[in-house]
Parts: structure tokens; sequence; C-alpha cells
């Protein structure tokens, strides 16, 4: 008995994701390592590094954002 296989093409689309969950801000200090806690706003982690800074004399950050994405089928016909 043959295997037949069927392969459909269709257009993909990425887009930022629509859920509940915004982006996810978290700092980490480039002398110490010490991170800020993670939060849906940059202010919290922002407000970490200069309170870090002001302590430390750490004058040095990284900023990481995490954004979601959702992948989605493109409606209508293929160019």
């Amino acid at each position: 008995m043959a295997t037949k296989a069927v392969w459909r093409v269709a257009d993909w689309a990425l887009d930022i994701g629509t859920s509940d969950s915004g982006s996810i801000y978290k700092h980490q200090c480039m002398t110490c390592g010490q991170k800020s806690s993670a939060a849906v706003t940059a202010e919290g982690p922002d407000t970490w590094c200069l309170r870090h800074a002001e302590s430390t004399g750490h004058t040095d950050f990284r900023g990481s954002v995490t954004t979601f994405f959702r992948a989605s089928l493109v409606e209508g016909p293929r160019r």
C-alpha cells in the first residue's frame, strides 16, 4: 500500500501577541550580575538600577525586554 502526502502551502504572519501578557522588563548590573525583579513596565527595573547605582557605585546595566508573538495564517489568496 502506497502512502500519499498532501502539502498545503500557506502564508503566515507574525504579530505581537494579543493575550493579556504584555512585555516583561528585567535589568541586570553588568558589574556584579545582580538582577531586578521582572515587571510589566520598565519603571520598576529602572528604579532598581538607580538605587543599585546609589548603593554600590555600579553604573553599567543591561535591560532585557521579553515580547510575546503569535503566528497566524494570512486570510485570502496567495500572491
